[in-house]
């Protein structure tokens, strides 16, 4: 027994040395993970005589949630950036004497970047332009969005069995009704605006003859300010380049040169050779001289002038569906954007609060529990608001909260418009065996069911809510932008507007980009040049999300040029927005759930 007793001791006191070693091991290996992951983001060493590559194909977002643990070990180019990354690094490359040049590198793959957050790179190179340095631009098929930038370029390069997309803009609908019927599941919507179409998806196979309208007038304006661009950048009428989209369409490199779309064919060791003269350096190697703008936005131009202010101007990013509670880290939960927006309010150190938006909106509620935030933060400092690529529904009734709003002419906004979706399965459950039956004390017990269609008094119930928040959202607007009833309630009606149609409306004040609403907020809190910038919401710090992220999914991923998976991804994007609707008046001010333009 004894001798049995001094073996378990042993094991024991074994067992525990070991996971005692075995813990400080893992902990010093933790350590040095997290040591090589950090160093990874230092600044990087710029030699002179440099090239700034831009890859094309890269994803451009208002702001990232935090990298999950995997996402760590990805290679820089497979991260997204900002925009304001982009434009902050392009900005200051046009005074750094280490760059010569920028390469606008289209050849890795096509992106889904929205036109307003383009526009805005684009402005940005067109001033870079300015200051006396080159830009050369290559790719081997030229995408109409990629294009949208190189087209800036001083030298257009193009593959010579390359080609050119140059056939105008659309957006497709998918429409599920027609599949719903068949599956048994039944789907009953209530909606003021005759151009909320967000429910037609449900109800319809086609577009409405005013959804088909707003569509067609939206677009008409997109593609003007594409052409204005593109014909600008290369000094071609914009009746010219629609010939061109109307009967060409898609072009081979020896047409896309003959017709002035571009300068030159050429292959990427000779687009390597044109680099070389503008760096001023033909004998340097090119992984030396070009620097990637994910690398280049760490590094200090080295003057000392970097600013440092105890004044702060706060950029806050409401990115995303507009949901009820916390919402996920890619979505705007109202009650953490309200606790984000109140930190900043009582923040003396912050007095100006600049809120980028790119969201179609989403919950009414949740829209308006925003929305008093800041209105109450209005009342203590300047809030400005900038519109990205889309600010509509409800991502427009928290603009309301600014006392000037910014978008871009080809900013998506307006769609001032509630609905809301009932589903039910009945049909789909009968058909499979399947039935209900109920008690219950009073009649309207079963509101919220979906196990069979709603009753007329329980639709009544439901229209007059979504009638009330309606016009609560006609009053808001009206108040906000000092408009007359009459007039919000022309303008409303679930209509979708370009920035530059929302301006000439009422709804917005300024045409520019996130600079320009920066540079306002400056103005109104007084701050002269003595002002730094920061952004918001900040997430919490690695450790402490460290093992909630170790198991997570990783989010990065390079967009398939395969039709198909573009398809598929759509439709997923479309079913991940229907399934965070939580608004508890079932009430929603949103674009469709599928929404995009190619």
């Amino acid at each position: 027994m004894r001798n049995f007793l001094k073996q378990v001791l042993a094991t024991l006191i074994g067992s525990f040395t070991g996971l005692v070693l075995f813990s400080a091991i893992g902990t010093g290996s933790l350590v040095l993970l997290f040591f090589l992951i950090g160093s990874r983001d230092q600044q990087p060493q710029i030699s002179s005589n440099s090239i700034l590559v831009f890859d094309l194909s890269k994803p451009i977002q208002d702001t990232n949630p935090p990298l999950s643990f995997a996402e760590k070990f990805l290679e820089e180019e497979a991260r997204p950036l900002t925009l304001q990354t982009v434009v902050n690094s392009i900005e200051k490359a046009k005074t750094d004497d280490r760059i010569n040049g920028i390469y606008l590198d289209g050849s890795d793959g096509t992106s889904n970047n929205g036109y307003a957050a383009l526009k805005e790179i684009r402005e940005a190179l067109v001033e870079f332009q300015e200051s006396g340095k080159k830009i050369i631009a290559y790719d081997v098929d030229w995408s109409e969005r990629e294009y949208y930038l190189g087209s800036v370029a001083d030298n257009v390069v193009l593959n010579p069995l390359g080609n050119l997309e140059m056939n105008g803009f659309r957006s497709e609908q998918t429409f599920f009704a027609g599949a719903l019927d068949q599956y048994g599941i039944g789907i009953q919507v209530v909606r003021v605006g005759q151009y909320k179409s967000a429910v037609e998806p449900f109800t319809r196979q086609s577009f409405s003859e005013a959804n088909e309208q707003q569509m067609t007038a939206l677009l008409d304006d997109l593609w003007a300010e594409y052409l204005n661009g593109v014909g600008k950048g290369r000094d071609l009428e914009n009746r010219r380049l629609q010939q061109i989209a109307d009967n060409e369409g898609f072009l081979l490199a020896n047409e896309a040169k003959e017709l002035g779309l571009v300068d030159q064919l050429a292959y990427d060791d000779q687009v390597q050779e044109q680099l070389k003269k503008i760096a001023g350096n033909s004998e340097q190697d090119p992984s030396d001289r070009n620097v990637s703008l994910f690398r280049y936005r760490n590094v200090n131009q080295g003057n000392g002038n970097e600013q440092v202010s105890e004044n702060k101007i706060a950029v806050l990013y409401a990115q995303g569906n507009i949901v009820g509670g916390e919402g996920a880290l890619d979505n705007v939960g109202s009650e953490r954007f309200s606790e984000e927006i109140r930190k900043l309010r009582k923040d003396e150190n912050v007095k100006a609060v600049v809120l980028r938006i790119n969201s179609p909106g989403g919950s009414a509620t949740a829209s308006d529990v925003i929305l008093r935030e800041l209105q109450l933060t209005r009342e203590k400092k300047p809030v400005i608001v900038s519109m990205g690529n889309v600010a509509a529904s409800g991502g427009y009734w928290i603009a309301l909260g600014g006392s000037r709003i910014f978008a871009q002419p080809n900013t998506v906004t307006g769609s001032i418009g509630v609905f809301g979706v009932l589903p039910n399965i009945q049909e789909l459950a009968n058909n499979n065996g399947i039935t209900w039956d109920e008690v219950a004390t009073g009649d309207l017990a079963g509101l919220n069911t979906i196990s069979r269609p709603k009753t007329e008094q329980e639709l009544a119930i439901y229209e007059d809510a979504v009638n009330r928040i309606y016009d609560q959202f006609l009053a808001k607007v009206s108040k906000s932008r000092d408009l007359s009833q009459q007039q919000v309630a022309e303008i409303a009606q679930g209509r979708v507007w370009s920035g530059k149609q929302a301006q000439e409306i009422g709804l917005v004040d300024e045409l520019g980009g996130l600079e320009s609403a920066i540079a306002h907020a400056a103005e109104a809190a007084e701050l002269g040049n003595n002002w730094e910038l920061q952004e918001y919401p900040k997430f919490n710090p690695f450790e402490d999300r460290f093992l909630r992220q170790l198991i997570g999914e990783t989010r990065l991923s390079r967009n398939s040029d395969n039709p198909v998976d573009n398809r598929v991804q759509k439709l997923r994007t479309a079913w991940d927005n229907f399934k965070v609707l939580n608004d508890p008046n079932q009430a929603y001010a949103r674009l469709p759930f599928e929404f995009w333009i190619e």
